[in-house]
């Protein structure tokens, strides 16, 4: 009873931390396990394993359990985890709004995954909820996808709030700002986007809500009103989403890259000038996934350059990495392996999305797998490959032993390799013109398909031994020292004596 109480009550921020990363990891194999089905349906054309209805229920589920479940879940566990201990607090600023804040999640997507189970079929329109094919023709469940959305919502704002307030008002004497370490500017300025986009979010569900329930007509033309404005609003919230899933990685990486080259991150202020650009160009950027929908030349235009100039703070982060590396004493333990791979997987993910903001080009790669692969490169090579790279960094700290460094590095080196095997062949399949969200497809596309799904498989199971490692590591292992990690400034996680007050 008192092992519930502790984890059911705890306003400890190292405790609630756990929980969010135990609650991603959870959610990571719930999601992979539905991709896993995906894949199989298009291992082969033609001989359809489920009905079409099931298949838009995992590529729906899928999306927005990957994002809300595991991405979103797995980054505040490391704020909560490491923030305080960065910046010398005893806590979080605000420990009982933190623990409400995780304990909104489990309900949340407990009412998500409940509506397989629910009369007519769980929301199979597609993780972007587009109207009206979620407000017109979506299944009675989605009212139920709207509730648990508003409670991913309230909780994501709470724990924003919780963070901004830390960061400003809980730093030891004299650690100005700008002597954070990178991850927590990263969290601080993640935080503001959060605040500005979530209640955007929310409201364009809840227009949804009303449509379907109240006779309004937000999005139904019949009614005056227009499906594109949904598409305005969701992506309006939707872009800074992707920023939100990936800023908290470029402070990671920015802490493991010099520790393991042994100097001194190279440009500083310039790195979080970069991460504030990139944060604001963000907000001016959303209609380049609607270059399709008849907007005006000129809006094209605008939308087209603004993404394009997204690339100059990102190229900055890039050239300060590598500077970084530049003549350091470089060793590749798994921590380090998973940053390389990020940086370079990362910008070939950044190079198909300068691709996809050429207006004349967009219209061939709107909604074909092309944007699939684009986007898997930002987010499992962005935003996975940096939380893992963050776990294996952080593990030494957290458990007081170090995780087994062989199986670390198989499993590094099986992610990389059938990352790419899975999603980079998806590129060749959009450029041919196969449809995303399809279930089956044509002959000619038949190959690659099968590639791509025979990587998925071999990915999906790199992860067993990831999860193996993570609680071997907890059970016992070599035991870790203070500073896990040698490197010329120390760890920039390791806090001044006195001020871990774990």
């Amino acid at each position: 009873m008192n092992f519930i109480k502790r984890w059911l009550f705890t306003t400890n921020h190292k405790d609630i931390g756990t929980l969010y990363l135990f609650l991603s990891l959870t959610m990571f194999f719930i999601a992979g396990a539905f991709a896993m089905l995906i894949r199989a349906e298009l291992l082969r054309p033609g001989a359809l394993l489920f009905n079409p209805e099931f298949y838009n229920q995992l590529v729906t589920m899928h999306g927005l359990i990957m994002i809300f479940g595991a991405i979103m879940p797995a980054f505040v566990g490391l704020a909560n985890w490491m923030i305080p201990l960065m910046i010398g607090a005893p806590d979080m600023a605000l420990p009982r709004l933190n623990n409400w804040s995780f304990w909104i999640l489990p309900f949340a997507f407990g009412i998500m995954l409940s509506t397989f189970f629910m009369q007519g079929s769980a929301p199979n329109f597609g993780w972007t909820m587009y109207a009206p094919l979620s407000t017109t023709y979506g299944p009675k469940s989605t009212d139920f996808l709207i509730v648990s959305i508003h409670l991913l919502g309230v909780s994501s704002i709470l724990g924003a709030i919780n963070i901004i307030a830390t960061i400003l008002n809980l730093r030891t004497p004299g650690m100005t700002l700008m002597k954070m370490p990178l991850f927590v500017w990263s969290w601080l300025i993640t935080s503001f986007l959060l605040i500005a986009v979530m209640p955007v979010l929310a409201g364009v569900v809840t227009m949804m809500l009303f449509d379907r329930n109240f006779g309004t007509s937000f999005f139904t033309a019949a009614g005056g009103g227009d499906p594109v404005l949904y598409q305005h609003l969701f992506w309006f919230f939707g872009h800074p989403e992707v920023y939100i899933m990936i800023l908290p990685g470029f402070g990671i990486i920015s802490e493991i890259i010099p520790t393991f080259a042994r100097k001194k991150l190279f440009g500083y202020t310039f790195m979080v000038a970069a991460i504030a650009s990139i944060a604001f160009l963000s907000f001016v950027v959303w209609a380049h996934h609607m270059f399709t929908t008849g907007m005006t030349l000129s809006a094209q235009l605008f939308f087209m350059y603004t993404t394009m100039l997204i690339a100059v703070p990102t190229g900055i982060k890039v050239f300060n990495w590598v500077a970084t590396m530049y003549k350091g004493a470089l060793t590749f333990e798994t921590p380090m392996l998973f940053a390389v791979a990020f940086v370079i997987l990362f910008s070939i993910g950044g190079f198909s999305g300068l691709m996809l903001a050429i207006v004349p080009a967009d219209y061939q790669y709107q909604d074909t797998y092309f944007v699939v692969a684009h986007f898997h490169y930002v987010l499992v090579s962005g935003a996975l490959f940096s939380i893992m790279a963050g776990v294996y960094y952080w593990l030494p700290k957290w458990t007081g032993h170090y995780y087994n460094e062989t199986l670390g590095k198989i499993h590094f080196w099986l992610t990389a390799i059938f990352m790419n095997v899975t999603f980079f062949p998806m590129h060749f399949l959009g450029l041919a013109g196969m449809p995303r969200r399809i279930p089956d497809y044509a002959l000619q596309f038949t190959d690659f398909n099968f590639i791509a799904s025979i990587g998925a498989f071999v990915l999906g199971f790199a992860q067993l031994i990831f999860l193996y490692n993570i609680f071997s590591c907890i059970w016992g292992g070599k035991t870790a020292p203070v500073c896990a990690w040698e490197g010329a400034q120390g760890l920039e996680w390791t806090v001044p004596s006195g001020l871990d007050h774990a």
